[in-house]
């Protein structure tokens, strides 16, 4: 297992790209949370097979509606999510 942080700037909220990552991350069996940050980015943790997370990240550029301008990756120590949720609210994340 593998757990990565994500941090994707674009046309990425109100538009449903929290719901549409959720989707995704569950076929897909992917656990971790989505949430709208104060700056205008969604930030993702996801854990899964590091095969799995490739082609999560991959699928998130299929969400109707987004425009992705960037993103950001980067590998965390392993961390246990029951499920993938969505975060409501905006949040403040300092790197």
């Amino acid at each position: 297992m593998k757990t990565i942080e994500i941090s994707v700037s674009g046309r990425v909220q109100g538009v449903g790209f929290r719901a549409c990552i959720k989707k995704i991350a569950t076929n897909l069996g992917v656990s971790g949370e989505a949430m709208n940050l104060s700056d205008g980015k969604v930030f993702i943790t996801a854990t899964a097979d590091p095969v799995i997370l490739d082609k999560f990240v991959s699928m998130l550029y299929s969400c109707p509606r987004v425009v992705i301008r960037d993103v950001e990756l980067r590998e965390i120590p392993d961390a246990a999510f029951p499920e993938f949720t969505i975060q409501r609210g905006s949040y403040q994340y300092s790197t």
